[in-house]
Parts: C-alpha cells; sequence; structure tokens
C-alpha cells in the first residue's frame, strides 16, 4: 500500500488569512481509477488545459461546476482525502526567531504535512508516502533542504508505529499541468482563499460594480461549499474542522485546519 500526497500552497500574504496550503491524499489502489475518471470527465467537457482557479470565468463556469462535482464524488467515497490550511492575520506569532521568519514558508508546508491528514493515525500495516509538490517557489538549496526534512517525518516515533515509510525518489516537485487531482485540489484551495480573504467583494478600481468573473467565482465557491456541506451540514470554513477525538483527524474525508501559533498576540485591526 502506498498514500500517494499532492500539495500545493496559495496566498502568502492575505487581506484577513495568508499562508494557504492545500493537500489531496490518494490511496495506490485508487489511484488510477481517479486519474482516468478525472481525466475522462475533463475530456468530455472539452477542458484540455490545465483547469485551475484563475482561469474560472463566467464562460467556463458550468464546466468546472460539473468537473468538480466529479471530483467531490471521489471525496465523498474517501478515494480523495483533502486538507486546507491557512492562518488568520489577526492571530500574530509571538516569540519568532529570525530564522523562523526566514524559513516560515517550509515551516509551515512541513506541519501540514505533519499534521493535516492525520497520518500518525492511519495504517497499520507496511505502507509507503509518495510526496508531490507543485513547483515550490523559494531558492534551490531551500527547498532541497525542506524535502529532505519531509524525508525525515519517517524517523518519528508516531510516523514509526504507524508504520509508514518514505522512500527519498519518491518526494519531488511536479508540474500540475501534469496531474489531474493537483488540479482540482488546486481549484478548491484557491476558492477557500477567495471567499476568506472577501475576494468576492472586489470591486475594479474605477468601477462601480464587481466585475463578471468576480460573481462567477463566488458562483463557484458557493457550489463547491454546497458539496462540502453534504459531508459537513452547516460547515464553517473560517475554522478548524473538529479533530476530537484526534484519531478523528485521518478518517476524515474533508478538513480545514486554521493554523494557530502556540503564543500569538491579537492584531483586532486585522479582523474582517
Amino acid at each position: 500500500m502506498e498514500y500517494i500526497i499532492y500539495s500545493d500552497e496559495s496566498i502568502s500574504n492575505g487581506k484577513y488569512f495568508s499562508d494557504f496550503y492545500g493537500g489531496a491524499l490518494v490511496r495506490s489502489i485508487d489511484l488510477i481509477p481517479v486519474e482516468k475518471a478525472l481525466n475522462a470527465r475533463k475530456g468530455e467537457l472539452n477542458l484540455f488545459k490545465e483547469i485551475k482557479w484563475t482561469k474560472v470565468t463566467s464562460n467556463y463556469l458550468e464546466k468546472y461546476k460539473e468537473m468538480i462535482t466529479t471530483f467531490f464524488k471521489f471525496i465523498e467515497e474517501d478515494k480523495v482525502k483533502i486538507r486546507i490550511m491557512f492562518r488568520q492575520n489577526a492571530q500574530v506569532p509571538a516569540n519568532i526567531s529570525k530564522e523562523q521568519h526566514d524559513k516560515g514558508f517550509h515551516l509551515l508546508y512541513y506541519q501540514f504535512i505533519k499534521h493535516a491528514f492525520g497520518l500518525a493515525f492511519s495504517a497499520t500495516d507496511e505502507t509507503y508516502l509518495r510526496l508531490y509538490f507543485d513547483k515550490l517557489p523559494d531558492n534551490r538549496i531551500k527547498n532541497e533542504q525542506f524535502l529532505n526534512y519531509i524525508y525525515g517525518l519517517q524517523s518519528l516515533k508516531s510516523f514509526r508505529r504507524a508504520n509508514l515509510k518514505i522512500r527519498r525518489e519518491d518526494i519531488a516537485e511536479i508540474n500540475s499541468h501534469d496531474h489531474v487531482i493537483l488540479q482540482c485540489m488546486d481549484i478548491v484551495l484557491g476558492a477557500m482563499a477567495f471567499k476568506l480573504n472577501d475576494g468576492h467583494r472586489e470591486i475594479p478600481e474605477g468601477e462601480k460594480y464587481r466585475g463578471k468573473r468576480t460573481i462567477a467565482k463566488e458562483e463557484f465557491y458557493k457550489h463547491i461549499l454546497t458539496h462540502i456541506r453534504k459531508i459537513y451540514p452547516n460547515f464553517n470554513i473560517g475554522i478548524s474542522t473538529s479533530k476530537s477525538p484526534r484519531e478523528k483527524i485521518w478518517i476524515l474525508p474533508y478538513r480545514h485546519w486554521k493554523f494557530t501559533s502556540r503564543e500569538f498576540t491579537v492584531d483586532e485591526s486585522r479582523y474582517k
């Protein structure tokens, strides 16, 4: 058995929420059937290029809705697990060293992979992880150091207890253009960052009303939220999904995690 995790990041400095990370996990037995079904659906909808949140327009809205409906079918069946992590700007981390600040992007990404899926509660038999990151934005040395830290996760007591192992060659940067599961996850991640930062309220400079693309994106976000609320009625996108008991984290098909530093101050001016 293998768990394949596709990950990407989004807005690093938003109006109200920042440092968005997203991941999709699929078991090796489900990988090929899920990929085939999603690629077939793309073909039926004439979506031959990469699909992503930034390409959502009124002209493509209905096609994107149909595509994401197919994706959520696999989430509802627990053939794909989705995790979204973000940080609220009003909760300002305290006692952060310069080194931690400089490595903030990778440190948060590490925490996301380590905790968001509940991997420590996932396995009893020997299971390998394959971890694929959409092209990392930092320099090569920092990125390589980060990937080595990810490789070291298998040495943690919690990962050893779960019989989780990682081969170094199974950790890599990839191009989302070639991976349909990552593309679909990117759409969900983008929708959450858009809504949490009030992207649906934006009016172009010099205009009185919102643009057609903004209206289309809001409608698409609502479509995605409808699917999430089939799994979790009254789901609140701005807070963490319940993790009580902790073992429940692994079994959740979809989860949000509002990352909060152990020590932080509150900046009231940065709340909505």
